[in-house]
């Protein structure tokens, strides 16, 4: 992911997407902010995870995870040393969560009952991107300094491979039912598939019309890839041969990108302070449903298919310091302890109080 804030990650089990197949009326609409939980602390995030069947958040935060009651929207815990953090994968099944720790070249093994640390993984260089494959419990770790996937088993952390990739791998989805992993590469402008059997590199497609891309979402009903990219463009393409069928315009800065199965919105957050809302309305074919203010910054982003929710990271900044040169101009700061998630949804606004 880029920076700190994406993705989006957290993994949906296969069975819960099946159960929200049905579409929402569109009636629903719009998004709109429903709260903000605070998250406190120093430092910056990247991936936000949610686990639905367990109604909890696992937002990646500096050098921990902070976990969060999604039905209290409250902190309840976090798991600590985890040196530059990027995502944390779930499996439920497991009873375990797995981050891919930049700072070190490890993924760590966590109990999501106790949130201790049971084991870690040596891994390639700056992984990034994580997730979980339940059909053969396996974990899969993108390494974005080593160009490469550390693949270890969920059980016993014993690494079963190491796949070397193309270019740089961004985010990443996986199709138990098709066997297949697939990863954005960034600097190639593709998106490659991964066979889950024998861990080969099976395919390459351009994500063209888009550039860079970065967040990256699957549906699995009706094998479509959603890939949201750097030059505005969200890209669909078909899982199952990598054709080109759809695009739509986007924010700047995008970063996460997720699918809801039970409404087929596609979800882009972007750093411009956007969340942009697509529909797949027919296989082969993206509708504008609207575009969501949210906050600078705010680029990384989760889903609850339960509720229809989705959760934002963002936070207060410093003004932006003066440039000094012809370089590019510094990021502003964040201020300390300003971190937040903000939760946006489709419920009505509460009915003002009668007046007395």
């Amino acid at each position: 992911m880029k920076h700190a804030n994406l993705t989006v990650a957290g993994l949906i089990s296969l069975g819960l997407v099946c159960l929200l197949q049905t579409p929402l009326p569109a009636a629903n609409l719009p998004y709109r902010l429903l709260k903000e939980i605070p998250i406190g602390g120093d430092g910056g995030w990247d991936y936000l995870s949610v686990d639905a069947g367990a109604h909890r958040l696992y937002v990646t935060h500096a050098d921990r995870v902070v976990v969060v009651d999604l039905d209290q929207d409250a902190r309840v815990g976090e798991i600590a040393a985890l040196p530059g953090i990027h995502g944390f994968a779930l499996a439920p099944d497991l009873g375990r969560g797995f981050s891919s720790n930049g700072r070190e070249a490890r993924a760590s093994i966590v109990d999501l009952k106790t949130l201790k640390t049971v084991a870690k993984v040596r891994t390639g260089d700056n992984p990034d991107a994580i997730l979980y494959e339940p059909a053969r419990h396996e974990v899969y770790a993108f390494n974005g300094r080593s160009r490469s996937v550390t693949v270890f088993d969920a059980l016993s952390g014993n690494v079963t491979n190491t796949i070397a990739l193309p270019g740089k791998p961004e985010f990443a989805a996986v199709d138990p039912q098709l066997g297949r992993v697939y990863c954005n590469i960034e600097d190639q402008n593709a998106v490659i598939a991964l066979d889950t059997q024998t861990h080969r590199l099976v395919n390459t497609w351009p994500t063209a019309p888009g550039t860079e891309p970065a967040g990256l979402a699957l549906d699995p009903v009706h094998h479509r890839l959603f890939v949201g990219c750097h030059n505005q463009r969200l890209v669909m393409l078909d899982s199952t041969n990598g054709a080109f069928l759809a695009a739509a315009t986007i924010g700047q800065g995008v970063d996460a990108t997720a699918f809801d199965p039970g409404t087929q919105y596609v979800f882009s957050s972007c750093g411009d302070g956007t969340v942009t809302i697509t529909q797949l309305v027919a296989p082969d074919n993206l509708a504008s449903v609207q575009t969501l203010a949210t906050a600078r910054g705010a680029r990384t982003m989760a889903l609850d298919p339960r509720t229809h929710r989705i959760y934002l990271a963002a936070a207060q900044y410093e003004a932006a310091p003066a440039p000094t040169s012809a370089a590019a101009p510094q990021r502003p700061r964040i201020i300390p302890g300003s971190m937040k998630i903000l939760v946006y949804g489709m419920e009505p606004a509460p009915e003002p109080a009668a007046a007395k």
